[in-house]
C-alpha cells in the first residue's frame, strides 16, 4: 500500500501542457497532453491525412501536393500550440521523410512551418519509441510490438520494462499499395516473403501477445468491434482472439469495404489501406502464432514522452497513477481513497478471500475512484461514474478490468442488485469480476455512512470477518453512527457472503 499512499497523497504535479507533432507517412498529427506524467492525458488531438509516403517507394520522392498539405497542417499546429500555451513541443518525422530524396528539403521547410526543430527517427529509434509506448500503456507487457504506419512496419520485443532489438521493414500501408500496384495478391506475397526473412522475431512471438500499434490497425479493430456488436467502444486494450481475427481479416481483404459494418466511422482516406493492414496482421498471426492481439492506442508519441520521465515516475503503475490523479482532482477527501484501499484490504485478508496481483490492482484503483462522481445529481451518480470510468483514458487496464471498475462504483451508488445494470457490461466483466465488484461495492456502501468520505475515520472503524460473523468495530465516540441505514448496509454485505453482521462498540 505504500506506493498507492505516496501517489494519492502527493500533490498533482503535471505542469503546463506538452505536445507531440508526428509527421508520418500517412498522417501529420498533433496531440497535446495535459502534462508530462506517468498517466498522460490528451487534451487535444488532430490529424491531417496528407499521404506523404504515397509513391515514395516507386518514385523516391515526397509528392508535392502532399508536402503542401503537410506544411499547411504544421503551420496550423504551431498556432494551436501557442493558443494552448504548450510548454514543450516535440516534433518527430518517420519513414516517408527518412526514405525520400527530397526529405531533407521538406524537413527544413517543415521546421520553419511549425517553428520547432524536427527529430528524424531511424527505423531502430522508431521501433524503440513504439515499444516504450506499449510499456507506458500496458501493465508488465510480454510479447511483441508491431507498429504499422504508412511507410514502414516496426517489430520489437517487450518484456516488462525491457525493450529488445527492433527491426523495420517497408511494409506500411501506402508503401505496400505503391509497390504492389494495388494488387492485394501481390501485396500478400511481398509481406509473406519479408516476414519469412525475419524468423527470429516471429518465433519469439509464439504463445505471447502481439501489441498492434498504428491507425490502420485501430481502424480494423473498430470494425471488428462493430461486427461483433462489442459493448465497449474503447480501442486501447481491446483483445482479438487470433482464430477469430483471421476470419475477420480475410473478410476485410475479400469484401468491398463499403459493405463492412460501421465503415462510416473510418475516414475515406484510410479505407483503401484497410486491406493492406489486414494482410500484414494476418501474416503475423499465421507465422507468429500469438495467443492474442492487443490493440494499443499508445505508440511512438507516448513512448517519446515516457522516455523523458525520471526513473521513479516510469516505475509507477499506470493504472494507479491515473486513478490517483482523478482521486486528487475529483474526490471530496483524497486521503479517504487511500484509507479505503487499506480498510478493504484488511477485511478481505480477514475473510481469507484469495486476491491475485491483478485483483489487488483493480480493487485499489476502484477505491481511489470511488468518490469521483459525488458532484453529480444523486439519481445519476452511479450512471455517470460508470460512464466516466468505462470510457476513461486509462492505461494499464484491460477491458474486463474496465468493466469491473465501472461496476464497482455503479453498485456503490445504486445498490448491489445486478439487474440494475446492462447485461452487456456484465458480460464484459464476466461472472468472477462481477461478484468481486458487488463485494467491493458492498464494502464501500458501509464505509461511506461511517466516514462521510472524510479522512481519519475508517482507521478507527475496522471491519473484519470472524468465523461466521462480519464485525464492524466502532469506538464509543462513534456509536451514534450505528443507525438503521448503516446496519442495513451491513446486512447487505452479510447476505452477499452468507454471514451474520454485528456492530461492536469498543
Amino acid at each position: 500500500m505504500q506506493a498507492v499512499s505516496q501517489e494519492a497523497q502527493g500533490r498533482l504535479k503535471i505542469g503546463r501542457p506538452v505536445a507531440i507533432i508526428d509527421i508520418g507517412s500517412n498522417s501529420v498529427r498533433l496531440v497535446a497532453y495535459e502534462g508530462l506524467s506517468r498517466a498522460v492525458t490528451p487534451i487535444y488531438n488532430e490529424k491531417v491525412l496528407c499521404g506523404l509516403g504515397r509513391h515514395v517507394a516507386t518514385t523516391g520522392r515526397l509528392d508535392d501536393e502532399a508536402v503542401d498539405r503537410a506544411l499547411r497542417a504544421l503551420a496550423r499546429f504551431r498556432v494551436l500550440c501557442d493558443t494552448m500555451h504548450v510548454s514543450e513541443v516535440f516534433v518527430l518525422a518517420t519513414a516517408a521523410a527518412r526514405d525520400a530524396s527530397n526529405g531533407p528539403a521538406f524537413l527544413e521547410a517543415a521546421a520553419e512551418a511549425c517553428g520547432q526543430p524536427i527529430s528524424l527517427l531511424s527505423g531502430a529509434e522508431e521501433a524503440r519509441a513504439s515499444a516504450l509506448g506499449v510499456i507506458a500503456g500496458f501493465h508488465e507487457p510480454d510479447g511483441m510490438v508491431g507498429d504499422m504506419g504508412g511507410g514502414s512496419l516496426e517489430l520489437v520485443d517487450v518484456l516488462g520494462s525491457r525493450v529488445g532489438q527492433g527491426i523495420t521493414m517497408p511494409l506500411g500501408g501506402l508503401a505496400l499499395q505503391d509497390v504492389s500496384g494495388g494488387s492485394l495478391k501481390r501485396a500478400q506475397r511481398i509481406v509473406r516473403e519479408a516476414l519469412e526473412r525475419a524468423p527470429e522475431y516471429l518465433e519469439d512471438l509464439h504463445g505471447r501477445t502481439f501489441y498492434a500499434v498504428g491507425g490502420t490497425w485501430r481502424a480494423l479493430a473498430r470494425l471488428h468491434q462493430a461486427a461483433r456488436d462489442y459493448p465497449l467502444h474503447v480501442m486501447h486494450g481491446y483483445v482479438i482472439d487470433p482464430d477469430d481475427g483471421l476470419d475477420f481479416l480475410h473478410l476485410v481483404e475479400e469484401a468491398d469495404s463499403k459493405t463492412l459494418k460501421d465503415i462510416e466511422s473510418i475516414s475515406e482516406a484510410r479505407r483503401p489501406l484497410l486491406a493492406y493492414g489486414a494482410i500484414v496482421l494476418e501474416e503475423i498471426i499465421r507465422l507468429g502464432e500469438p495467443k492474442e492481439v492487443a490493440i494499443s492506442a499508445f505508440g511512438v508519441r507516448e513512448g517519446v514522452l515516457f522516455d523523458r520521465l525520471d526513473q521513479e515516475s516510469r516505475e509507477r503503475d499506470p493504472l494507479l497513477a491515473a486513478a490517483s490523479d482523478l482521486n486528487l482532482l475529483r474526490s471530496r477527501s483524497p486521503r479517504h481513497g487511500v484509507e479505503l484501499c487499506q480498510w478493504t484490504e484488511a477485511f478481505i485478508r480477514s475473510l481469507g478471500l484469495p486476491e491475485t496481483d491483478y485483483d489487488t490492482r483493480l480493487r485499489r484503483a476502484a477505491c481511489l475512484l470511488a468518490d469521483i462522481g459525488w458532484r453529480a445529481h444523486p439519481d445519476y451518480r452511479g450512471e455517470q461514474s460508470l460512464n466516466l470510468i468505462a470510457y476513461g483514458a486509462f492505461a494499464g487496464l484491460d477491458h474486463p478490468g474496465r468493466a469491473y471498475l465501472a461496476l464497482s462504483i455503479f453498485f456503490r451508488h445504486e445498490g448491489l442488485s445486478p439487474d440494475k445494470v446492462s447485461s452487456r457490461i456484465k458480460s464484459l466483466a464476466g461472472p468472477r469480476l462481477l461478484e468481486r465488484a458487488r463485494l467491493l461495492a458492498a464494502l464501500m456502501r458501509i464505509a461511506y455512512p461511517v466516514s462521510v468520505a472524510m479522512e481519519g475515520i475508517l482507521p478507527q472503524a475496522p471491519l473484519t470477518a470472524r468465523g461466521n460473523q462480519i464485525v464492524l468495530s466502532l469506538p464509543a465516540g462513534l456509536e451514534p453512527l450505528a443507525n438503521e441505514r448503516l446496519t442495513g448496509r451491513l446486512r447487505g454485505l452479510g447476505k452477499l457472503l452468507n454471514m451474520d453482521p454485528v456492530v461492536e462498540i469498543r
